[in-house]
């Protein structure tokens, strides 16, 4: 068997082993989509990535790289931490975009997508996201799974922006972070569910203050230094093998693309993630002034190696 390049590296954090970690393998050709699966399956991770050439048509299209993204189950379409991650372990790789600049372009499942940096920080391109109301019979049994009492729930909406995302508002940061679900049940509805919760504990106008820390975070300055999230957010994923998610770019991507439009937060805010499961994951959002939102975070790599595979 082959011997390859390997990477773990830790997605949404600075400080080693506290984000999401990743498992990255530098070279995926001529693995088969059952090898794959059963790599991830064994790495036991929430993704692990394989870097491939682009395909005809997506380096006639200016991808520098391809990426295959799979869960301990199945394989998705786009994930953020994979995303981010890949483009990380590929940089230090000593690999360079074909552009000039500081853009990559990663082509997946959903098709192009791209990558900016800034500093310490790697920030891609949410995709474009469809959301809709949550079918009548799912919402009810959710927050049952969740425990939740309907009048915790301020909104509701499914996000789609390849990975589909039943998004729920909460009241507080406080419910948030007491849930404690019943994954079989949520198994079960076969429904991937991101909870979160906008601080109120401060006015609207220091959240939009805030908002400028964020913008100085894409340009290099030190995640760890900033204020506490404005958002606090739990990924909810048994349906994919994994109860609890510690990050989630995906997930992130399309409530950003969700609260920020109906006014629930200003367009650039920090999220955090992970707390109850020990991690201190931070995620940076800012939609710039065409509408686009970019979701960034830093990378670290903690295991360096090769894997026979």
């Amino acid at each position: 068997m082959p011997i390859r390049a390997f990477k773990q590296i830790d997605v949404f954090t600075a400080t080693p082993y506290l984000g999401n970690p990743l498992a990255v393998v530098l070279d995926g050709s001529g693995l088969s989509d059952a090898a794959m699966q059963h790599f991830a399956n064994w790495t036991n991770l929430s993704e692990t990535s394989f870097v491939l050439p682009p395909t005809e048509a997506g380096r006639a299209a200016g991808a520098d790289y391809r990426v295959r993204i799979f869960t301990p189950g199945a394989e998705l379409p786009f994930a953020g931490h994979p995303t981010l991650g890949t483009c990380h372990a590929w940089l230090e790789a000593g690999s360079n975009p074909r552009a000039p600049g500081d853009a990559i372009v990663q082509e997946c499942g959903v098709g192009l997508v791209r990558i900016r940096q800034r500093g310490h920080l790697l920030a891609f391109a949410a995709p474009a996201l469809t959301r809709s109301a949550p079918d009548a019979a799912l919402l009810p049994a959710v927050i049952t799974a969740l425990g939740l009492q309907p009048q915790q729930v301020l909104a509701a909406q499914v996000l789609d922006n390849g990975p589909v995302w039943l998004g729920l508002l909460l009241d507080s940061p406080d419910t948030v972070l007491a849930l404690e679900p019943d994954h079989a049940a949520l198994k079960t509805l076969g429904q991937k569910v991101g909870i979160a919760s906008v601080k109120r504990s401060q006015d609207a106008i220091q959240l939009i203050s805030r908002s400028s820390q964020e913008a100085r975070a894409f340009d290099g300055h030190d995640a760890q230094t900033l204020a506490e999230p404005d958002l606090e957010v739990r990924a909810f994923v048994a349906p994919v093998g994994v109860n609890e998610d510690p990050v989630t770019g995906s997930l992130n991507a399309s409530l950003a693309q969700w609260l920020i439009a109906d006014g629930h937060l200003p367009e650039r805010y920090l999220a955090g993630q992970g707390a109850c499961l020990g991690r201190a994951g931070r995620v940076h959002i800012e939609r710039d002034a065409s509408g686009q939102v970019w979701v960034g975070g830093e990378s670290v790599t903690c295991i360096n190696g090769t894997v026979t595979l």
